[in-house]
């Protein structure tokens, strides 16, 4: 019978799964095989990815699979098992796992995995494996919002540049000028009645008077 402290440790064992369990996601590997320097980089992969990696005891995961409803995997708890998980990136795990499955076929193989709360297939582990690593569909995805931006900016350049107004440039339009007062004609009042009218006087030249000739004929008084 084991003793107190031994059955202490594999209940805190059990307690560390079952939290690993409750991680973003997971994938489920039989590692049988594999070498020292192989495992090395693996590990070091997993670090970078910020991915928890280690080997498992069988006895003591069906515990905690029991824990947190995972019944379906008790199938898959023989042989030698490991288990990657995330809090992070929720598709590193499968993606990481693949790349090293794919290297080491005959010595590193995908049983199972999980994705918030959901029990994953080996093929549809393989499919999650294909998705793009986070920062990537993050860049994506700003992309798709930026495209029309660039679009439109890309048709503005070429308009500039051709000398000639955009469809999609906004006109800007003078002010109109200020129209200057118009000065009107003020009409002359009539005179009141009985009010003399001053004429301008037109300048006549004076005319001599006409000197008759004295006529030889002239009758003597």
């Amino acid at each position: 019978m084991p003793s107190e402290k031994v059955l202490q440790e594999k209940k805190q064992i059990v307690e560390e799964m079952t939290n690993r369990l409750k991680s973003k996601s997971g994938v489920f590997v039989d590692y049988k095989g594999i070498t020292v320097i192989e495992d090395t980089q693996m590990r070091v992969k997993m670090r970078e990815e910020k991915i928890d990696y280690s080997v498992i005891k069988n006895r003591l995961m069906k515990f905690a699979i029991k824990n947190v409803g995972y019944d379906e995997l008790d199938n898959i708890l023989v042989g030698t098992t490991s288990l990657a998980t995330s809090t992070d990136d929720p598709i590193a795990p499968a993606r990481v796992v693949k790349e090293f499955a794919d290297k080491l076929p005959d010595y590193f193989e995908i049983k199972a995995g999980f994705m918030d709360g959901k029990i994953l297939s080996k093929s549809e582990v393989l499919a999650i494996a294909s998705i793009p690593p986070l920062p990537v569909l993050q860049a994506q995805f700003l992309g798709t919002l930026l495209a029309p931006i660039t679009s439109l900016a890309v048709v503005l350049k070429a308009a500039a540049e051709k000398g000639g107004a955009s469809d999609v440039e906004v006109a800007v339009k003078e002010e109109p000028k200020a129209e200057e007062p118009k000065v009107e004609a003020v009409a002359e009042e009539p005179a009141a009645a009985g009010e003399p009218v001053v004429e301008a006087a037109a300048t006549e030249e004076p005319v001599e008077p006409e000197v008759e000739e004295e006529t030889d004929n002239k009758k003597e008084d």
